[in-house]
């Protein structure tokens, strides 16, 4: 039997459509993202008075959310008004303390991650999708224009980043043109859609002029969080531990998982070096990269079929999962591959997992088979994909952006070795992709921490990921990149695990004969994405 709400379940209800709605009018690609179409031809504001109106919205989340006493609330209600204002004291923090914005333009990167969806998801008629397209690009300039008068500190590094990015951007914009011409079935369409790239390409074009004879000679700007900032963000990230304790268990598990993957290589081969076993490892791998694409395919369906016949976990009754080349505009921040996620409001949710195409012979060792199969293990299933596909059947509004790195990303980490405690892949080659994955993010983590408390720089993280990790020197310096404008993300796959291996042992302590593991994977899964110390809700709600 449904109960109804009670007076002050109604008022938040109330309260949080509006501040939905309110999140959909600042972020229009937001709305594209979750599968709500009516603002598909609209560009966010890229200036200072964007930054301050995002201020201002969490400011106010605070305000009206702490207003409500949670004693009058469900408890599911009770649980979103707490995500929220967590979620809202995070954003704040970053965008008045770190302040990235005023770092970096971002504004190539911005414009492609607004057109991305549209190009890639069969949400509606290729032609409607266009027609959006090419009004997110009349408005390109104008966005442009916008992050310049925001750039008051530009960060060197980032600036370069930029640029990268702006040069990269017309690339993407002839591929989504070309695909106008031979599948649009409309000249005219595509003629419009022409003019508007060529406008975008010149404003481009100015845009990376600016960053490279303005903003470069002047980018002077630290990107290390510091470490009473790098604190603040852990401790408001509620991740339960402070940052010596976290790289800790980074230091720990790289002793451990580095003597884990030495044991296994005698399996692969007891008189092979170091070296010679990753050779072994990486040298088996497609001749093409056309190859690889359909390997990550097969070996996704086999993953999936796995999770099904072992009972590890439920996929929902909508599950769906394109495989794509990654975008040009994009291949120089994601080296390996990545996944986006279904959007809960399309009629058909789809998720789209990208592969980058190798930037030299020698990457295509890093789509070697056993990294395919514990890659597709940790991105689709039962990783990213399964979870999140899972999550956007919650009905939760404030669950759609309620972003916990630790829960998501741990939880695809979590999944790479329990799928082969399982038996899934497990052969001494997979257990070393596993094992060396799990050094790569104890580095994370040892990197993350010592970069942004200014204990080491970028040439140096470079040299101790390649060393530690045996990543080609691409690859690494692509990684590197991205954890110098992420700080406390990187910690999060390996410190994520352990929150829910941790969270896992206190569930089965508690129930004892009665646990089944599906039943403790579906519950977080099925419960939205959340930060872990907040999910321990979701078992104490039900019992479990």
């Amino acid at each position: 039997m449904t109960t109804a709400p009670s007076d002050a379940d109604a008022r938040f209800d109330r309260t949080i459509d509006r501040w939905f709605r309110d999140q959909l009018a600042m972020r229009p690609e937001s709305a594209t993202f979750l599968g709500i179409h009516d603002r598909d031809g609209e560009l966010s504001s890229g200036g200072r008075d964007a930054v301050d109106e995002e201020i201002a919205f969490f400011r106010r989340t605070i305000d009206e959310l702490s207003a409500f006493d949670v004693s009058e609330l469900s408890t599911e209600r009770a649980l979103d008004r707490d995500l929220a204002i967590h979620q809202a004291r995070l954003g704040l923090y970053w965008q008045t303390e770190y302040r990235p914005w005023a770092g970096s333009s971002g504004g190539a990167e911005h414009i492609g991650e607004a057109l991305f969806p549209l190009f890639t998801r069969d949400f509606a008629p290729l032609r409607d999708r266009l027609e959006s397209i090419g009004q997110r690009l009349d408005a390109a300039p104008r966005l442009l224009a916008e992050t310049r008068e925001r750039v008051t500190d530009p960060v060197k590094l980032w600036t370069e980043i930029d640029l990268e990015s702006t040069e990269q951007m017309p690339g993407f914009l002839d591929t989504i043109l070309a695909v106008a011409r031979t599948d649009g079935r409309d000249d005219a369409l595509a003629d419009r859609l022409a003019a508007s790239v060529d406008s975008t390409k010149a404003a481009l074009s100015e845009h990376a002029s600016w960053l490279r004879t303005d903003v470069l000679p002047r980018a002077s700007a630290d990107w290390t969080a510091g470490p009473e900032r790098f604190e603040e963000m852990l401790r408001l990230r509620e991740l339960e531990a402070d940052g010596d304790e976290i790289l800790a268990v980074g230091e720990e598990l790289l002793v451990s998982e580095t003597a884990a993957r030495d044991a296994v290589a005698s399996e692969i081969d007891p008189s092979a070096s170091p070296d010679e076993i990753a050779d072994i490892v990486k040298g088996d791998h497609a001749v093409t990269f056309a190859e690889s694409l359909a390997e990550y395919r097969e070996s996704m369906d086999r993953a999936r079929a796995f999770v099904v016949e072992h009972g590890l976990a439920t996929p929902p009754d909508e599950d769906h999962l394109n495989v794509i080349e990654t975008p040009s505009f994009i291949r120089h921040l994601i080296p390996f591959a990545a996944y986006y996620d279904p959007a809960k409001f399309d009629p058909i949710p789809v998720g789209v997992y990208i592969v980058t195409p190798p930037s030299s012979p020698d990457m295509m060792r890093e789509h070697n088979r056993a990294s395919i199969n514990n890659t597709s293990v940790h991105e689709a299933y039962p990783g990213h994909h399964l979870q999140l596909s899972a999550a956007i059947t919650n009905p939760s509004l404030v669950r759609l952006f309620s972003g916990a790195p630790e829960f998501a990303e741990g939880w695809a980490f979590y999944c790479e070795r329990m799928m082969k405690e399982h038996g899934f892949d497990d052969t001494p080659k997979g257990w070393y992709i596993v094992h060396t994955d799990a050094i790569w993010r104890a580095v994370r983590i040892i990197l993350d921490v010592s970069l942004h408390r200014g204990l080491i720089g970028f040439d140096e993280a470079v040299d101790r990921l390649i060393a530690e990790t045996g990543f080609e020197r691409p690859a690494a310096l692509a990684e590197v990149k991205r954890y110098t404008s992420t700080p406390t993300y990187q910690l999060s796959y390996l410190f994520g695990r352990h929150m829910i291996e941790k969270l896992k042992a206190d569930v089965q302590a508690r129930a004892g004969a009665r646990f089944e593991l599906r039943r403790f994977h579906d519950t977080l899964i099925y419960g939205g994405t959340m930060p872990v110390s907040y999910a321990r809700r979701l078992f104490e709600t039900n019992g479990r």
